[in-house]
């Protein structure tokens, strides 16, 4: 396993992850239905909107993985928020940062993930709208805009919760 590297600039990603007082907060149906209509288009068993703090990976809304967060230093997501767009790892047995990772070879056994990055306006990258299966998988290119609109339908949410917290 390869754990993500940290970027240089994660203590301003840090600060602005902290900024929304998103963190820790209970389910809301608004993040919700995204990610629950995100497992149901992919037909996956697990979709997760994640945001990744500087020692775990917290799951706003989650479905079909029985635990709230994991350490960052196994998350998938700790590497997608190095991306651009989309992370897609169609076989995380055959991909070196993940082959012998926790969440691969035991439960939940992800071996399908696919991230779209939660990158805010001003560019932070603060988590992922992500799918996973227990099966490797492929998407295509239509799936990818669907993720990544999806994605942006996330963010756009975030930016609300953001401009909420500065309005009061």
């Amino acid at each position: 396993m390869i754990a993500a590297p940290i970027p240089d600039y994660d203590s301003q990603r840090l600060k602005a992850l902290r900024k929304l007082l998103i963190l820790d907060t209970p389910p809301e149906e608004r993040f919700d239905r995204i990610a629950q209509f995100a497992r149901m288009e992919f037909d996956m068993p697990m979709a997760l909107v994640s945001l990744v703090d500087r020692d775990r990976q917290w799951f706003k809304s989650n479905f079909g993985v029985e635990v709230g967060e994991t350490p960052r230093d196994i998350s998938f997501c700790g590497h997608a928020i190095l991306e651009r767009n989309i992370l897609l790892v169609p076989d995380a047995l055959k991909d070196e940062r993940f082959h012998d990772n926790p969440l691969v070879v035991n439960k939940p056994w992800v071996r399908f993930y696919a991230g779209a990055v939660l990158r805010m306006p001003y560019g932070m990258a603060l988590g992922t709208l992500c799918v996973m299966d227990t099966r490797p998988r492929e998407m295509d290119s239509v799936d990818l805009a669907i993720l990544g609109s999806l994605r942006d339908l996330v963010v756009e949410e975030m930016v609300r919760q953001e401009t909420s917290e500065w309005q009061t």
